[in-house]
């Protein structure tokens, strides 16, 4: 751990021009960062006025006021050689980026209030079962072909068995559903089993379900960050966590440590 200064850049979330417009949600975590100005952006890119994305390097670079692009999507040993004065951008989506600071990552992602209303509700019954949260990631991976041709989305016969691998191996399992597209998952997704699908959580609120997702006590995620975290963020020790073996759609990149070692891959 380098205690040093952590500032998020911002600039680019309600972009109309991205494939996928965000806005940003982390300010409901307890996460101890800055937002960057626009001056310090351009301080470490050295091109002020120009997008900053469209300069990073896909290599890292060694002076001490720089900027480092994800390369791949498996860990690199680079990162920790990496000066504590540089912008990073990309997923880093492996635990051996972290696992060493597991407690401090989780308690950096640990919520600033409680739930309330309906949240809370959900979150006691998720504490009084056996409870696997199922997440079904449709949205711009259905719908732009764009995206799908890069992630795909994760088959019925992929949820059919994970959810068999559970219900083998989890004692009276209750299933809650997560999705950005409730209904689709309503007509075409057949849980055998208790079922629960949370569907009050609108596209604004998803940090509520990435909350009740990590309450669970078992996780089977699809090929997505969001149920990724869902599932790395609850720190049972004894938790089934099942994933999708195939993470993108082009089966050429490289994901042999983007998932954690203990996870089931179907």
């Amino acid at each position: 751990m380098r205690n040093a200064e952590l500032k998020l850049d911002l600039s680019e979330f309600g972009n109309p021009n991205y494939r996928t417009p965000r806005s940003y949600e982390l300010g409901i975590f307890g996460i101890t960062a800055e937002h960057a100005l626009a001056k310090d952006v351009a301080s470490l890119s050295r091109l002020s006025g120009r997008g900053i994305r469209k300069w990073l390097p896909k290599c890292f670079r060694a002076s001490s006021r720089e900027a480092a692009q994800e390369r791949h999507f498996h860990f690199d040993p680079q990162v920790h050689s990496l000066p504590d004065d540089v912008i990073m951008d990309g997923y880093w989506q492996s635990e051996r980026y972290f696992a060493d600071v597991s407690d401090r990552v989780r308690e950096e992602f640990s919520f600033k209030q409680s739930a309330t209303g309906r949240n809370a509700e959900v979150a006691a019954e998720i504490a009084a079962c056996n409870a696997v949260s199922l997440h079904v990631r449709r949205g711009d991976y259905a719908a732009d072909p764009v995206v799908m041709s890069m992630h795909g989305v994760c088959s019925l016969d992929y949820y059919d068995r994970a959810v068999e691998y559970a219900l083998e191996r989890i004692s009276d399992p209750v299933f809650f559903l997560f999705s950005d597209d409730p209904d689709w998952v309503r007509d075409h997704l057949k849980v055998r089993g208790s079922v629960r699908v949370v569907d009050h959580n609108g596209p604004d609120s998803g940090c509520e379900d990435l909350r009740l997702m990590s309450q669970c006590e078992h996780h089977i995620i699809a090929n997505s960050t969001f149920s990724w975290w869902g599932a790395w963020l609850n720190p049972n020790p004894n938790k089934v966590v099942i994933a999708p073996k195939r993470w993108f759609a082009d089966e050429s990149l490289d994901t042999s440590d983007l998932l954690p070692a203990s996870w089931v891959k179907l």
